[in-house]
């Protein structure tokens, strides 16, 4: 059974790491985060069904073409972070969120109340990127 979380709690670094409370927190955040998202792909679809591209201009006819670009671009990128959400809430059902999945040290509360799909420590994550950047720059 899920705990009950109080209306003003937050995770803390005094307390035990990824207990019952804080993987609530977490699993609620996210799935919160993933029905805002399906939201907004819904509303997307609507407009793009109703506005329609038979402008007689077209200036209006190109500047409506430009804004469904951009809002299916943003949409593709939504897709692929509900993939990720996904993936986080497999992993708190697994018990693995909240760990580095490179040293399976605890990735910390503050990085992941800003990225709550973080799969890597600060650490690991550097060290990512700087392999990334010397591969890029060869």
């Amino acid at each position: 059974m899920r705990p009950v979380l109080p209306p003003d709690y937050r995770p803390s670094d005094d307390e035990e790491f990824m207990n019952p409370l804080q993987v609530e927190y977490f699993r609620q955040k996210l799935l919160r985060w993933r029905a805002e998202l399906l939201a907004d792909s819904t509303d997307t679809l609507r407009y793009l069904r109703e506005e329609s591209l038979l402008k007689p201009d077209l200036t209006d006819r190109a500047s409506l073409e430009t804004e469904r670009a951009i809002e299916l671009r943003t949409r593709d990128r939504e897709r692929k972070l509900i993939s990720k959400i996904d993936a986080a809430l497999a992993r708190i059902d697994l018990g693995t969120y909240g760990y580095c999945e490179e040293t399976d040290q605890p990735i910390g509360v503050r990085r992941l109340e800003a990225r709550p799909i973080a799969t890597l420590s600060i650490e690991a994550q550097e060290r990512h990127e700087r392999i990334e950047r010397t591969y890029r720059e060869e």
